[in-house]
């Protein structure tokens, strides 16, 4: 595999765990939420690892059924940009 593509592949999942990080942040302070579309589009392009770290570590959407279900799917998106880069 080349570095560079495991660098960018750091860097999404990196940038998608900060990302949830700041809405967590955001919701806790009634401020501007970072709508689900964004964090579910971070997850797919190769951030899925960084989401559902994030996740646990924040405790963020791990109650909302609907964002689960959308994140594995998010998931199956990720790693089949993976898998088609890979082949």
């Amino acid at each position: 595999m080349e570095h560079w593509w495991i660098r960018l592949v750091a860097g999404v999942n990196v940038f998608t765990f900060l990302l949830f990080g700041w809405d967590k942040w955001k919701a806790g302070r009634g401020g501007w939420r970072v709508p689900e579309a964004q964090l579910l589009l971070a997850s797919a392009l190769t951030g899925a690892v960084g989401g559902w770290l994030a996740m646990s570590v924040f405790r963020h959407k791990t109650r909302k059924t609907s964002f689960r279900v959308k994140m594995m799917l998010a998931t199956l998106v990720n790693g089949a940009w993976l898998w088609l880069w890979w082949r």
